[in-house]
């Protein structure tokens, strides 16, 4: 009987993570004092937060027909398919950059999904940072890691900051978060700081699409995505997803989060130029119709790419949780693919093994 529970309680967190919650109409406030009204960003509404480029087609409706095989998934077969098993590709890390890096260059060294440890200037950075085993709320049961952490929790530098994206369990983990503790400081968007405080985590700011803050020297501002939240069947879009931009000496560096391909990018270039590194999501992207609003495959991550003008991009979201329909090691095969036909450069969107470090 708890066997069955927790197998309920897992497909109902499985629902949760890929259904986002509904959109409402923009509505406007007044400022205290004001003598005017002021309207609220179009990415506000009275209940929480919505996406303004595209409209996700992800709803519960639409979650059923994909996992009871409705609606078949029409986009042709992607050639060459990767052999089963799928066996990551590891190399063991290199401590010794990693625990000395040169403060004159940007690294970064990929650990896992959308977990990247980036070294500039001196300061040691996190994005989503996911070391649990499996996804869920639940002991026991969910989406199992398929590759292990690039870098054990226990063998990371000193952390000083941790940029997350949104509150999804394979970028929001628990586990991670009580093991770094109270130490870094934690930037987010808007409103998931009541969960921190829950977990007595109190040195953190919430930010806003085009907010900036200066930490340590460098600039960090929050910057459009176009995805959805959900962490409970309750929370739906009630915090916001964002992506990140770390302005260096060295060049700007976007961290996009989790995201569908969208004008955002076109739009992120117009604000803040082009960018040195641009850090993109380009797996868990099938059934299409489904996936597309929410997340990027390699062909809207090379558009995304080309849209920011980046000098180089990583890849990232891929071969690490089985939560789409693609092969796990389907994404990088298909990037290829995909950069050969746009007669691209080899070097210019780079694909990391798991453990693996780059200077820049």
């Amino acid at each position: 009987m708890r066997r069955i529970k927790q197998l309920i309680i897992f497909i109902i967190f499985l629902a949760a993570l890929l259904v986002g919650g509904c959109s409402t109409t923009v509505s406007t406030v007044v400022e205290e004092g004001a003598p005017q009204v002021k309207q609220q960003p179009a990415h506000h509404t009275k209940n929480g937060f919505r996406n303004i480029y595209d409209k996700p087609e992800h709803g519960l409706a639409n979650f059923l027909r994909w996992k009871l095989g409705i609606i078949p998934d029409e986009e042709p077969a992607i050639t060459p398919v990767p052999i089963l098993p799928y066996v990551p590709d590891i190399v063991a890390p290199d401590y010794q950059r990693i625990d000395h890096p040169d403060p004159a260059k940007i690294q970064i060294t990929w650990i896992g999904q959308s977990t990247f440890l980036i070294q500039v200037e001196g300061i040691n950075i996190l994005t989503d940072p996911v070391f649990s085993k499996r996804l869920s709320p639940v002991r026991g049961v969910g989406f199992k890691r398929r590759s292990p952490p690039g870098i054990p929790f226990d063998r990371l530098p000193p952390i000083h900051a941790v940029l997350i994206s949104h509150n999804h369990y394979d970028h929001l983990d628990l586990y991670t978060v009580k093991k770094l503790g109270n130490k870094p400081k934690y930037f987010f968007p808007l409103n998931p700081g009541k969960w921190f405080l829950e977990q007595k985590i109190t040195n953190y700011v919430e930010m806003d699409w085009w907010d900036k803050v200066i930490f340590k020297g460098i600039r960090i501002v929050s910057v459009p995505s176009q995805h959805f939240s959900r962490r409970t069947v309750r929370d739906g879009n009630k915090t916001l997803w964002t992506g990140w931009i770390l302005e260096t000496k060295h060049g700007k560096i976007l961290f996009a989060g989790d995201t569908g391909y969208s004008f955002h990018f076109k739009e992120i270039r117009e604000k803040m130029g082009p960018m040195r590194l641009a850090l993109l999501p380009i797996g868990s992207y099938r059934p299409r119709w489904f996936m597309k609003t929410i997340h990027m495959d390699p062909v809207d991550a090379v558009s995304a790419h080309k849209d920011l003008q980046a000098e180089q991009s990583i890849a990232m979201h891929w071969g690490t949780f089985y939560i789409a329909d693609d092969p796990l090691g389907e994404p990088p095969l298909y990037l290829k693919k995909v950069m050969k036909e746009a007669s691209m450069e080899d070097d210019s969107f780079l694909v990391m093994k798991f453990g693996e470090t780059r200077v820049f």
